[in-house]
């Protein structure tokens, strides 16, 4: 096998690992969490001293310089390089920033490599924070620039991804101002006509017409009430009148004599049509089965009945 000395080496590992970590999904944009537009911790895994930092601070406290920059400062060139930048990723993480930076200032294929490597490619993948790669200048990429959340070309580009501008900040909140101003004046104009249109009404100008029409109605009622009132007492009156005048208050005697009297001669009749007055006269009364007998017809050999008489009753059989 023949086989390109140095660099060739190195592009021939890129593209395997690429490739690997490809099918295996880490470079899926479903994958991509989103940048916050602005944050209050911007977390930089990156060399402790070089331009890298200096310019990601920079610009960071040029832009917004509301925000806490933290930095975890590691390796970014050597044996140990990826994974003490891999180490430190995991920090950033557990430290709950905002962004994280990851990257590094310019340099050979071979200066660059620990951005290349595995570990630090699945630190960036399991992260729960945001992640830009800002690793070398423009031309250059690295595999921690496909598995991140975004790509900036610059760690100062990185920046200025991280972070929004205070100049469109305060434009933007200038602009929320004329709005918010204008909806205000539009609200006020509606209301406004609102009040007009009220203060223009007849029963506002003259709110005692109101008054008047309730005091008409209650009058009106007022009136049949009394209308009610007298007619109901005048038809009562009528009625104690007829009472008063009746014979029952005039002579109650009467009403009982007469009442005895219709008892008397009621009394009189259920005597005369009583059967006790008939037996006492000698006369007796036959039943059979709790059936009188009113005919021969009704009893054969043997019959059994009773005889009732005005002293008891005699039981018989018919021979």
């Amino acid at each position: 096998d023949m086989l390109e000395d140095g660099v060739g080496n190195l592009y021939i590992a890129f593209e395997q690992l690429k490739k690997k970590l490809e099918d295996e999904g880490l470079f899926d944009s479903s994958h991509k969490k989103k940048i916050p537009r602005i944050p209050d911790k911007v977390g930089v895994v990156t060399a402790p001293t070089g331009a890298a930092i200096r310019d990601i601070i920079s610009t960071i406290k040029r832009r917004w310089p509301l925000a806490d920059i933290y930095l975890f400062p590691c390796l970014v060139q050597g044996e140990f390089a990826s994974r003490d930048v891999a180490r430190q990723i995991q920090n950033a993480d557990d430290f709950n920033v905002d962004v994280l930076i990851v990257g590094r200032g310019g340099g050979s294929i071979e200066d660059l490599w620990s951005f290349n490597e595995e570990v630090v490619a699945r630190a960036i993948y399991n992260a729960k924070t945001p992640i830009i790669s800002a690793v070398g200048h423009e031309i250059d990429f690295t595999i921690a620039d496909f598995v991140a959340d975004m790509r900036a070309p610059t760690p100062t580009g990185a920046a200025e991804m991280a972070v929004p501008n205070i100049s469109d900040m305060l434009d933007f909140m200038h602009q929320l101002e004329i709005r918010l101003y204008k909806n205000m004046m539009h609200k006020l104009d509606i209301y406004r006509h609102k009040v007009n249109d009220l203060k223009s009404r007849k029963i506002l100008k003259n709110p005692g017409v109101l008054y008047e029409i309730k005091e008409q109605k209650l009058d009106i009622l007022l009136d049949k009430i009394r209308y009610f009132m007298t007619d109901l007492v005048n038809a009562k009156s009528s009625q104690l009148i007829k009472i008063k005048g009746s014979y029952v208050f005039r002579q109650p005697e009467n009403l009982l004599v007469n009442k005895k009297n219709k008892y008397v001669n009621i009394l009189s009749k259920l005597e005369a049509l009583s059967p006790l007055l008939t037996i006492k006269r000698g006369y007796m009364i036959a039943r059979m089965d709790d059936k009188i007998i009113t005919s021969v017809k009704d009893v054969r050999v043997h019959d059994k009945f009773n005889l009732s008489m005005k002293d008891g009753e005699i039981k018989v059989e018919v021979i």
